[in-house]
């Protein structure tokens, strides 16, 4: 066999043992170990075969064998292991059968646009802070790092940048998608407000907060202690020390006393707006957890607004491009709460290399 021919057998191994249950790159990382063998030029063409399959999705997923997709995908991702294939590519390719659940799609999403954005992978997006947007274009130059200038605070890196490695001040800026900071609109904070990042992640929003008011009176909170732990670190990173934390299990009921201002709910959902980054995740997803995400952002919603102020607001964020994870939700929330949508809606990351958010401010 050729090389080119062993990575395309190793390709399909990992495919056929694959189940989804762990990210597709751990499960890369796993097999690698077990093959000692394979240099790093071998890893990575394996690597773009296998993601290219997946990038797929459900286009011809009953019609052609495995290997036809590994090579349909990797000539349609124009990835340079196509060139080593003799590949026959159909004449007209309904890409609309990429993502298959274009039903469920929020109004606002163009399903052929939205699903044929899965065969590229999408950028890597840094926020810069303390006005070093200047000093670490001139670093990225100097490394002879290709970049896209998005405006005054987002710089589009090739995904596969290391970007620690050029700048190495970590509070110099953050990774965030360009759909994340587009969020921020929808802040409005002023200082000495109580503000709730409920469901914080690693902090990446809360940081934006504060970039925008440091002077605002931040809680932060998550299910897992591990979570709040890479927060915690996250933010010594940014600069940040003036706010409080809680592990908080938002599905119970809440007996904080406190009140807020405003709440940040970035609720747990499909992700399915950033699938291009994962899209392994498109062919192990069953349509009916639509639902199962959908109840659980009720609940979770329907506990934290109990904890504003009168007159206050609630951000509900999603990267989900469902209905019913999006606009069912936040009907839900006007029908049982009173809050109206203000401002915000679906974030159309796709067209441009970035991920697809859906973002409300209710008051």
């Amino acid at each position: 066999m050729t090389r080119w021919e062993n990575y395309l057998a190793a390709a399909e191994k990992i495919i056929a043992e694959y189940d989804g249950s762990l990210p597709l790159h751990h499960f890369l990382k796993g097999f690698f170990k077990q093959h000692p063998y394979m240099g790093s030029r071998d890893r990575r063409h394996i690597s773009q075969l296998v993601y290219s399959y997946y990038r797929l999705g459900y286009l011809y997923k009953d019609e052609k064998s495995v290997q036809e997709r590994i090579l349909l995908g990797s000539y349609l991702c124009k990835a340079e292991e196509a060139d080593n294939f003799t590949i026959e590519t159909p004449a007209d390719i309904p890409f609309n059968k990429i993502f298959p659940w274009q039903e469920a799609l929020s109004a606002d999403i163009n399903p052929e646009v939205f699903s044929q954005s899965f065969l590229k992978q999408p950028y890597l997006f840094i926020r810069t802070r303390k006005d070093k947007q200047e000093a670490i274009k001139k670093l990225l130059t100097r490394a002879e790092v290709i970049f896209e200038e998005w405006g005054p605070h987002t710089l589009a890196l090739p995904n596969s940048t290391k970007i620690d490695t050029i700048v190495t001040d970590k509070s110099w800026y953050e990774i965030q998608d360009a759909s994340s900071q587009q969020v921020g609109h929808l802040f409005h904070p002023n200082p000495g407000e109580a503000w709730w990042d409920s469901c914080a992640a690693s902090g990446g929003k809360s940081i934006l907060l504060l970039d925008k008011e440091p002077k605002v009176k931040l809680m932060v909170s998550d299910v897992r202690s591990t979570i709040i732990s890479n927060l915690h670190m996250r933010f010594k990173e940014a600069g940040i020390r003036d706010y409080t934390s809680m592990v908080m299990d938002l599905t119970k009921e809440i007996t904080l006393e406190r009140r807020f201002d405003n709440i940040i709910l970035d609720a747990p959902c499909s992700g399915s707006g950033t699938w291009g980054r994962t899209p392994e995740s498109l062919s192990f997803f069953k349509k009916e957890q639509i639902r199962e995400f959908q109840q659980l952002q009720q609940s979770i919603a329907g506990n934290v607004v109990k904890l504003l102020k009168p007159g206050g607001s609630l951000i509900y964020i999603t990267c989900s491009v469902f209905r019913q994870e999006n606009e069912e939700v936040v009907a839900h929330l006007e029908n049982t709460t009173g809050l109206k949508k203000q401002e915000g809606g679906v974030i159309t990351g796709y067209e441009k290399g970035a991920d697809s958010m859906f973002a409300v401010r209710m008051s």
